[in-house]
């Protein structure tokens, strides 16, 4: 490394310092009305908390005051700057703020850069099958050509009739039979873990076309989820990828198990067509204990005790923010993402919009083994977005077989960076960076 490349992450991490010590400058020229205003934002913040928890938890006219709350509360707060004058100084302390925030996950980026997951080079399939549903996503396969382009390529496809129920891990294993030396699938994550699963036990490596709706696995992965037919580019110019394979029970899942109010939402019928209705008027009967199992994890030695809503990923998810929220850097640590939800009330609502991550309701850890236990038999659960019910307990770990996942060589989606986001922005470590001439620093910069 350079002298100039050694001093940039000290630079900006210098930059990001400025930015916060200039945000707190801002707020406090402003005065008594800027010091209000910021108080004013925390408690506009904790009421706009307590009238989510209302309109979630609650019926009625209860549900209506909440709304009233939190659309009414960061209003007020709007207000009140514009009354005091002091809303453009709040407006440029808050973006001083969010400017510093990005430039030190930057600098911390560049003193130690994240790693991708690892490529291997294969020899390119000479017998890919390629399952396809002509009805996923909305008509995808038709719409962009999946077929020729698969077949001009050398692929077999099987399509899926759909009006017949049809086993695609069978059409798979048939396939494997046939000998063939690929097999992929053009559909949705429910039926990508299907084929990917008898992929992993033949050994074979297994293609992602992301016809599907959400295609979160897809995304992760790194494929342009706006042009299903790039995926197959890897058919020709791919590289390989080992990514890890859920098991929940003796069911494989790529992205998601849920447990609790989401997955017992998915259940009714009426979600498809209405979920934004379903599930207001569920959740009151499942926040607040009224309907629906108790449910205790057990997250390798760690125990959660009766949480509203858990879910258990296929690694772990990047830290909530504006950049990482819903993604998952890499798919190969070999542990589970766990996330645990339990309010009880509006006061601990109100601690989740403050603290996140840090409050006492949220739990969020990494294990390589979930065992969800009830006091019902069978409880309801979402794999990859499908509604089931499973016997308890239900355990969920990852495969021991990795999964060879064939990608192109060229992907939009891949960002490394997101690996810096399983964990909170510490600023202390900003510091440090910035203002602590460590031996190693020294040596860089000198270019040793």
């Amino acid at each position: 490394m350079t002298k100039a490349a050694g001093r940039g992450p000290r630079n900006l991490a210098r930059i990001a310092l400025l930015c916060a010590l200039a945000a707190l400058v801002v707020v406090a020229f402003t005065g008594l009305h800027g010091l209000l205003v910021l108080i004013a934002e925390t408690v506009g913040l904790v009421l706009m908390a307590v009238g989510a928890w209302w309109v979630l938890a609650y019926r009625g006219v209860t549900r209506v005051v909440g709304a009233v709350l939190a659309v009414a509360a960061p209003i007020g707060v709007i207000v009140l700057a514009v009354v005091s004058e002091v809303l453009l100084p709040v407006v440029v302390a808050l973006v001083l703020w969010f400017v510093g925030l990005a430039l030190a996950r930057s600098a911390l980026r560049a003193a130690r850069p994240p790693k991708a997951m690892p490529e291997r080079e294969v020899p390119a399939p000479r017998r890919p099958v390629l399952i396809m549903n002509p009805k996923s996503g909305g008509g995808k396969v038709e719409r962009f050509q999946l077929v020729r382009k698969a077949e001009e390529l050398g692929a077999k496809v099987i399509l899926l009739d759909t009006s017949v129920q049809q086993d695609v891990g069978e059409l798979a294993r048939q396939a494997v039979a046939e000998g063939a030396d690929l097999i992929g699938v053009a559909g949705g994550d429910g039926t990508q873990a299907l084929v990917a699963a008898v992929a992993a036990e033949a050994g074979l490596p297994f293609l992602v076309v992301c016809a599907g709706t959400r295609n979160h696995f897809a995304m992760d992965l790194g494929l342009d989820r706006t042009d299903p037919s790039t995926g197959l580019d890897a058919l020709r110019d791919g590289v390989e990828l080992r990514v890890d394979l859920g098991r929940v029970g003796d069911r494989p899942f790529v992205n998601t198990v849920s447990f609790g109010a989401y997955a017992a939402i998915v259940q009714s019928p009426q979600y498809r067509d209405a979920k934004t209705a379903t599930a207001l008027d569920a959740l009151p009967d499942l926040l607040l204990g009224e309907n629906g199992p108790r449910m205790t994890a057990q997250a390798d030695d760690h125990r959660l005790d009766a949480p509203q809503a858990l879910l258990v990923s296929n690694n772990p998810y990047a830290a909530p923010d504006v950049i990482g929220v819903g993604r998952r850097p890499r798919l190969d640590r070999g542990v589970l993402g766990v996330l645990a939800v339990r309010v009880d009330g509006a006061a601990q609502a109100a601690e989740l919009a403050l603290l996140g991550a840090q409050a006492t309701g949220l739990t969020v850890m990494s294990a390589r083994r979930v065992t969800v236990r009830a006091d019902a038999e069978r409880i309801p659960v979402a794999v990859d977005g499908e509604a089931l019910i499973l016997p308890t307990p239900v355990v969920c770990t990852l495969g021991a077989q990795p999964l060879r996942v064939r990608v192109p060589r060229n992907r939009p989606g891949v960002d490394p960076a997101l690996q810096d986001r399983t964990r909170g922005l510490d600023w202390r470590d900003v510091v440090r960076l910035a203002l602590v001439r460590t031996p190693a620093a020294a040596r860089t910069e000198a270019g040793v």
